[in-house]
Formats: structure tokens, sequence, C-alpha cells
């Protein structure tokens, strides 16, 4: 049992007692306590391997199996990480934040109820992008998705954790209508309109009377979800646009202050997401390819990359969905606005109901080939994210922009950035890709991220989602009134799970019973 860590003040007597009683309402063919198993579990773009190993996991098919595992964790106060799919990489993956937590894998449980007159949809955390992608596609549904870039993990799971599309769906979390959720004491709540029996309206009305709680459940240890509502596009009659690529680092600015008004108008409803040479060459290529250099990458390597690929220094694309006739007015102003922008090239694109589709997230199409970048270096490749939220101005993104390439260049990594448009922020999401076989390059990962945070925290920018090893980092770093958010939090957390036994640390929020773990 080399690979065995327990929860503190926690013994292999106890867990031992826990697992059988985990067999017994489950059958010892959906737990998993041997060395392998644990294994399995473990972050697979960890920077550091020894962190956050689980003491095992179980597996539930149905929500009277999750009551029935939480009841058990209760009785021997074992905590529990619950994933859905445990595919988001680059942010923990299938470990839990605390060692030796149970890892409550809920990715057997599948089900989809779709409205198709209403254009809604129940999953549970088991359903993939591909999985509801498939279920429209087989029923002949007139409705899109909206999917992230690597769109292998679950629906739900990427909206509890603020993950995003490139539709006018795509931010996901907005679209959330209606939880079903198992509290901490093994209790069962439904939000929304679904507090109210039989309710045809749950999907349809997402706050119910009283509070509204389904952002409680969005980044928090709060409670295990094991429904969730959602609202999805209707097929568009068209859709129109263009691929922008612009030659300049510096020309960042143009291209936020010329989009951003459109995105605040509703000319562009979609998510639009700027991003820099790399996403295209770390994707189909490798830095062998280009160069044996040390360090970040030259200019001169970048300008030869950009003239193989045709590029820009950074590129975006913009889709107008909807009537042909609306797409056509909108698509005059934005073919204006970009013009004057002097972009290097503009590259228009079209489609009509029933017409061949291109098989892109503009599309809702399920996608899983952007997870190649993290070949870039060899080895065992792997990244995880640096993503503040900034302001939506050209002279914030430019410097913000600078500041970060400077520490790129400073730690010798090679850039991978983008800014991604809200109606009234930007993300700046930055891909910190790297070769666990090279320890001198992953000697220099965490210094360079907790630089990064910092840099940020002067500007006044926090991060909106983060990986496990800097949860606390982050959490801490939301600090006015002497981090009453956090004090908020927590206070919920304990009222809520005393034994605090669901997800201890997740988002920085400890309970009581665990609170001697933070930062460790």
């Amino acid at each position: 049992m080399a690979d065995l860590r327990l929860p503190p003040d926690f013994t292999l007597q106890k867990l031992t007692q826990a697992q059988r009683a985990f067999e017994s309402v489950l059958g010892a063919n959906k737990v998993f306590f041997e060395d392998l198993d644990r294994t399995s579990y473990l972050d697979k773009f960890a920077v550091d391997d020894e962190a956050h190993h689980p003491s095992g996991a179980v597996a539930c098919e149905s929500v009277e199996e999750v009551q029935a595992v939480v009841r058990i964790a209760n009785q021997y106060r074992l905590p529990l990480f619950p994933i859905s799919r445990g595919k988001n990489l680059g942010y923990g993956g299938t470990a839990p934040v605390l060692e030796g937590s149970v890892v409550l894998d809920l990715s057997r449980m599948k089900k989809i109820e779709f409205d198709a007159e209403q254009g809604t949809v129940i999953v549970e955390p088991g359903v993939s992008f591909y999985d509801l992608y498939d279920f429209v596609q087989q029923n002949n549904l007139p409705y899109w998705l909206s999917t992230p870039g690597n769109s292998w993990g679950s629906v739900m799971g990427n909206a509890l954790d603020r993950g995003v599309g490139y539709t006018p769906y795509g931010e996901h979390t907005k679209n959330i209508c209606g939880l079903e959720v198992v509290m901490p004491d093994g209790d069962l709540v439904r939000t929304g309109m679904g507090a109210f029996s039989n309710a045809p309206t749950w999907q349809a009305y997402p706050f119910g009377f009283g509070p509204g709680w389904d952002q409680m459940f969005v980044q928090s240890n709060f409670g295990i979800v094991t429904k969730m509502g959602m609202w999805m596009m209707p097929e568009p009659e068209s859709l129109m646009g263009m691929d922008v690529e612009f030659d300049r680092p510096e020309d960042l600015k143009v291209m936020v202050d010329t989009i951003a008004p459109l995105r605040r108008e509703r000319v562009l409803t979609q998510s639009p997401s700027i991003g820099n040479w790399m996403r295209a060459a770390a994707v189909l290529t490798r830095r062998t390819d280009w160069t044996d250099e040390p360090g970040a990458l030259s200019d001169a390597v970048i300008d030869a990359i950009r003239k193989q690929f045709d590029i820009g220094w950074w590129g975006v694309s913009l889709r107008l969905y909807g009537r042909e006739d609306v797409n056509k007015a909108a698509y005059k102003i934005l073919e204006e606005a970009m013009g004057n922008a002097g972009p290097m090239k503009i590259t228009p694109t079209s489609w009509r109901r029933g017409e061949p589709l291109e098989y892109t997230g503009w599309t809702g199409t399920p996608m899983t080939f952007p997870m190649q970048n993290v070949n870039w270096y060899g080895g065992r490749g792997g990244h995880i994210g640096f993503s503040p939220i900034i302001p939506q101005d050209g002279d914030a993104a430019l410097a913000q922009f600078r500041r970060t390439y400077a520490r790129y260049q400073e730690y010798g990594m090679d850039y991978q950035g983008s800014f991604a448009f809200g109606e009234r922020h930007l993300t700046n999401v930055n891909a910190m890709v790297f070769n666990k076989d090279d320890p001198a390059m992953m000697g220099r990962i965490d210094p360079f991220f907790r630089t990064l945070v910092a840099d940020a925290k002067a500007q006044g920018y926090g991060e909106y989602r983060t990986h496990l090893d800097y949860m606390d980092l982050v959490a801490g770093s939301y600090d006015f009134n002497n981090n009453a958010l956090l004090r908020l939090n927590e206070k919920v957390k304990n009222a809520l799970d005393p034994n605090g036994i669901i997800a201890p640390g997740k988002s920085g929020i400890w309970p009581s019973a665990f609170a001697g773990e933070r930062g460790q």
C-alpha cells in the first residue's frame, strides 16, 4: 500500500471499515481501494505528482446510492471528493484537494431528459458533451450545444466550474436552470421551481420562491449535484461571420476596443476569444519541428511559425447566429468595424440551415484535438491555466499581455494566451504548457504561477478558476474586509456540513474539521 494516503487523524482500520460499508450498499464492483485504483484517480497533469492522492474511490449509479455513500462518510468522518467525469484537466482532473479523500465518481450517472418543445435538458453528472451531442443528433432535435475547447468532459461539471464555449450560449453557468442536490447530511433538494412538486417549469424559471440557490453550488463544496437543468440554443437559420488575423502584438488593443462595443450592444451574442499564434502551432506541430534553442521562443522562430501557417500574431473568430436577414444586417456592421481596425486579413464564412456544417466549436460540435497542445514540448505533456478577469478595455488588455508575456520570457516558457469576451469583462486565459519529464522546467512552474497571481493581484485582478494546488492562494487573494467572502463561505460550509465531508478545501473553502489543512 505504498500509494495509500489517509486523511488527517484517520486510521487504516477506519478506512477498512468504511470500505466494507461502501461495498455493502454499492457492491464490491463499485468500490476501488487498490493501489492501481488510487493511481487511476491521480491528477494526470499535476505539477507535483506527490500531492492530492486519494485513499480510494466509489462509483455511484443513482441518487439513492449517492445518499447512501454520504451517510457512510458522515458515520466515519471520511471526506469525499465528487467528480462528474474527472476530465477537468489542467485544474486537477480526478484528484481531490485534500490528501486521502475518497473520490466519489459520478461518471456512471448518464441519464438525459430532453424537452424538445421548450429547448431544455436535464443531465446527470456523467453525461459528456459527446453523449449530449449524439442524443440530439440521433433524435433529430433542432438544437445546438455550446462546447468547450476540449469536449470529453461532463456537461454538468463544466457548467459548475464556470467553463465556457463559443456560441451565444457559451457562458454555461448562466444557462443552468434548476438543480437536484444531495446535501452533506444526505437530504435531497431541488432548487428553483423543482421545489414545487411536479412543476412543469423547473427548467423554465431558475429562481422559484425565496432565494435562488443554483449559483450556490457552482465552484462550491456545499452539496453534490446529481441533476442539472440547462437551456439549449435553437438551431439557427443561418450563421455568418469571419476569421480575422492581426499582425502585431500591440494590435490587441484595437481588437478589444473594436469587439467590446459590439459585444455589449449584443450585435455579437457569442463569446469570441482572441488567441495568439501558438494556439495553432502547438496543436499541429511540436516545438522540435521549429527549434532546439532553450528558453522562450525568439521572434525569428515565431515569425517562421506564422509564415508557415499564414496566421497573425493574434486571431479571432466572430460569428453571428439566427435569422438570415438579421445576420446580413449585423454582418455589415461587423465587416465595417473590423475592416477599420486594420487587420492583416479577413476570411468570411457563412452557413444556411440544410447545408453541410463545419465541425467546430462555433457550431457546438464536440472536439478534443486542441488537447494536442500538451505535446508541444514532448515527453509527458500537461498544462495548467492562469485566467484572471480583467476589464473589457484595450489598454488594460495590452498592459496585462505585456506583463504576462514578460514573465513567460523570464521563466523560459512559450506563450499561449487568449482574451475571451463576456458581455462586460475579459477572461485572460494563459495556458502553461509543460513537459513532466523535464525536471528543470517543472521546477519553474510553481514560482511562475505564483508570480502571475501576484502580478494580477497588484492590478486588482483575480482568477475565476484555478488548479487544486492554488485554490487557497486564489481564495486568499479575494481580500476585501479581511477576506469577508471566504469567511461567509466557510460559515455556510460549517452550517451545512459540520463533519466537513464534502470536498474539503474545494475553492479554498475549508470546514472547521479540516481547517488546519489550509495552505498545506
